[in-house]
């Protein structure tokens, strides 16, 4: 039945594939009418039919429109033909450095009695498919092989596309379970090996290309008019084959599901669950501990051996992944790269490009950072800049330093300042004395990297390991009101100042160390336009309010009561005060800035040791 079945699917696509051709043909046919009609006048008049001054007027007519229609349509098949498609970037993965993942995937091939890809490259995202790249940058595909040519009309047998892996499956992944994931993908490359359904994707390739050649047209009259001709019949066209070129990839889906039943079936439904997974973690990863780093400039090296270390601690803290961390003694599917570590390093720096907008090598403003040194390079770095950047805008505003005579530097950047100036008039509390027993963390404890805390929520980097399954980062976003700015006057004037000043330094600061990581718009793939995939919105005025005074409360911590700067996997920075996750924090800055209360948040201080008239260290 699943043989039927895939046949079926097969079927389908196949006669789906020659409606899209005929669209095609059609096309053809409506270009070569016109020199149809003007042979037949031209034939008539040699054989003394159709004379007359009228006829030869029509011929005349008829030939020069017949030349134009021509030429048009000879230009706009050049460039359906010529233009060059849009291709995922990836890393790829030469068979030299991945010999047992290219077996498994060969095997796997010759189990489905399907042709195995012709590559296999890697994707920074929690997806696979196969990908033609036959059209390369000069023009059609290459001409294949001798032993390539199929059928009794000596026609070309498609070259097998390429099989692109996400990269965290290899890692978060056990072999077994990603031959499972793989197997109705590779199983696609039987229907796209047939003849007419690799040109009917050819022919709708092209269409799209010549729609985006045709979008780019320069400043020219003229050539922005032949543009604009060219894009308006290759998108009549795409609307005339759209309906059929769906369901021929429906179709073309459905017969490799059919025929990848009989491959791993019990299995395949278990590594669907790590799929689930591996992308609630990875999104979680990129949100919240690869984005601090790229907006200073840095990127992490490790964001594949990250997901593992994310998930494993997701398994660790939360009900919902029970059982998730036996598989781990099982062989993880990195082991089949000869490398691991450096296709990590690629498939890391090619999200930071992706998601981020980051140069295509390391400098000075944009180097790798290894999770070991994340929360000296990245935590600190960022709540100390976040800190100075705060109160140059405290300078600006006119906003006098809170003096206090016993402090050893008065005047000097304190978070009394920022308190006194966000507290509206009527709303000081006196801050509570400090317990006598408040225990200071051991100096000879450096907990720097990982995650060390319990499973309750925090303040200064997000939630339990539970939401991940259910909304990701639904939590922040069900607070926030719809206003941009915090509702007291102090608190807007402050987060006015503070996105003008990070806009500034956002202008004259290289790509890739910027917050947005935005880059010239008119740059492509190749010269860095990016980031393609943008992780979050701009941040609102209000956000950069909190995680501004945030950043100041935590350098008071660090610099006033021992703690120290760490790296949740899961939520990204944050503050360990006697080796324990500061919790609620975040609200009570939000109590400061949009009440104007300082009483929560001086109530922490006192009980967390924490003296926020101590200047503190600045970058």
């Amino acid at each position: 039945m699943t043989g039927i079945g895939a046949e079926a699917g097969a079927q389908a696509a196949r006669s789906r594939a020659l409606a899209v051709l005929r669209v095609r043909g059609r096309a053809l046919a409506v270009a070569l009418l016109p020199a149809a009609a003007a042979v037949i006048l031209l034939a008539g008049g040699s054989t003394g039919h159709f004379v007359g001054r009228g006829w030869d007027a029509a011929r005349w007519i008829t030939g020069v429109l017949a030349v134009l229609v021509l030429l048009a349509a000879a230009g706009i098949a050049l460039v359906v033909a010529r233009a060059r498609p849009a291709f995922s970037p990836t890393v790829p993965v030469p068979e030299g450095s991945a010999p047992d993942l290219y077996r498994m995937v060969r095997d796997l091939a010759d189990r489905l009695n399907v042709p195995a890809p012709s590559a296999i490259a890697l994707t920074p995202d929690c997806d696979s498919w196969l990908e033609d790249r036959t059209h390369t940058a000069h023009g059609p595909p290459p001409r294949p092989a001798p032993d390539e040519i199929a059928g009794p009309g000596r026609r070309r047998a498609p070259v097998a596309p390429v099989l692109v892996i996400g990269s965290p499956f290899l890692w978060w992944m056990r072999v077994g379970e990603l031959r499972a994931v793989l197997a109705p993908v590779i199983a696609g490359t039987g229907p796209s090996a047939h003849p007419d359904i690799a040109a009917a994707r050819r022919f709708v390739r092209g269409l799209d290309a010549a729609v985006a050649v045709a979008s780019t047209a320069g400043r020219c009259p003229l050539t922005r008019g032949v543009c604009a001709a060219v894009g308006w019949v290759a998108r009549l066209l795409l609307r005339g084959c759209r309906e059929h070129a769906t369901q021929m990839e429906r179709g073309v889906a459905a017969a490799a599901a059919e025929r990848a039943q009989a491959v791993d079936y019990g299995l395949r439904i278990v590594a669907q669950e790590q799929v689930g997974l591996a992308y609630a973690g990875w999104d979680r990863l990129l949100t919240r501990v690869a984005l601090p780093a790229w907006r200073m400039g840095r990127w992490p090296s490790r964001l594949d051996a990250g997901v593992v270390a994310a998930l494993t601690e997701l398994s660790r803290r939360d009900r919902l992944a029970e059982g998730f961390t036996s598989r781990l003694g099982e062989r993880p599917a990195c082991d089949l790269l000869e490398e691991p570590g450096a296709v990590d390093e690629a498939a890391s720096l090619l999200a930071a490009r992706l998601f981020h907008g980051g140069p295509a090598e390391s400098g000075p403003d944009w180097a790798p950072v290894d999770w070991q040194a994340y929360p000296e390079e990245v935590v600190d770095r960022t709540w100390r800049a976040d800190a100075a950047r705060l109160h140059r805008v405290l300078d600006s505003l006119g906003v006098r330093p809170a003096l206090d005579p016993a402090a050893p530097d008065p005047g000097g950047p304190t978070l009394a300042r920022v308190l006194d100036h966000l507290t509206e008039p009527g709303t000081q509390t006196p801050a509570p004395r400090a317990p006598q027993n408040t225990q200071k963390p051991d100096d000879g404890e450096n907990p720097r990297q990982g995650p060390t805390a319990a499973d309750d929520e925090t303040g200064t980097g997000g939630a339990g390991g539970s939401e991940i399954l259910a909304e990701g980062e639904g939590e922040a976003e069900a607070e926030e009101p719809a206003d941009d700015y915090p509702r007291t006057e102090r608190s807007s004037a402050l987060a006015a100042g503070l996105t003008a000043e990070l806009a500034r330094e956002e202008a004259g600061a290289p790509s890739g160390a910027t917050a947005t990581g935005q880059t010239s718009d008119s740059a492509l793939w190749d010269d860095g336009g990016l980031p393609l995939f943008p992780l979050q919105p701009p941040r609102t005025a209000r956000d950069l309010l909190t995680e501004h005074v945030t950043a100041m409360v935590c350098c008071a911590a660090v610099d006033t009561a021992g703690a120290v700067p760490a790296l949740d996997w899961l939520d990204g920075p944050s503050l360990l005060l006697g080796g324990e996750r500061a919790a609620d924090l975040t609200p009570k800055v939000l109590s400061l800035i949009e009440d104007g209360d300082p009483g929560p948040l001086r109530h922490w201080l006192a009980v967390s040791g924490i003296r926020p008239e101590k200047p503190v260290r600045l970058v």
